[in-house]
């Protein structure tokens, strides 16, 4: 069942992604929801599920782009099932070390991703350095802001119907 759940979180992300573009600022990707969606899911549920959200994002963001098919499933599988190793073996509670691990997780992915394409020597990269660190920084804000949202909504949506139901303005009719 919690497969399904990652495989729809890591779709609505794809799809979102698609949808609303590439975030851009100048030319460079400033976004990647999809890595976002991995390193969430494997920081909430542990390695196994990172890897599995990983190999799923990966997959489908390379099916969908031009390049080879794989090289970004690998790189999202490593960083997925290592981002579940960091959340189950470090206290990854708080928006500033959540934020390390979504900026880490973009750093980590391009290296990866990058690496393998240039020992292929199918592509080269002359200078990715400011398109990385934008990328790692908006994939950090963003990070954040998922999970503060997936942390608070439940909560908000409880203390709200305990509230009309405790002062009657609901309560039978």
């Amino acid at each position: 069942m919690k497969a399904v759940g990652f495989t729809v979180a890591i779709v609505a992300a794809l799809v979102l992604q698609t949808m609303v573009g590439r975030i851009a600022f100048h030319g460079m990707a400033v976004v990647d929801l999809v890595l976002v969606a991995v390193v969430y899911l494997g920081l909430s549920s542990g390695p196994v599920a990172g890897l599995m959200a990983g190999t799923i994002g990966g997959l489908l963001q390379d099916g969908l782009s031009s390049g080879i098919i794989g090289i970004g499933g690998l790189a999202d599988t490593i960083v997925g099932f290592v981002a579940g190793l960091v959340g189950t073996q470090f206290i990854v509670t708080q928006p500033l070390t959540r934020m390390v691990v979504f900026f880490g997780a973009t750093i980590a992915r391009a290296i990866i991703f990058i690496g393998l394409y240039v020992t292929l020597g199918l592509r080269q990269f002359p200078s990715p350095y400011a398109a990385v660190a934008i990328q790692a920084v908006g994939n950090a804000v963003i990070g954040i802001v998922v999970f503060e949202l997936v942390e608070v909504l439940p909560g908000y949506v409880d203390r709200r119907r305990a509230g009309r139901t405790r002062t009657g303005r609901w309560a039978g009719r």
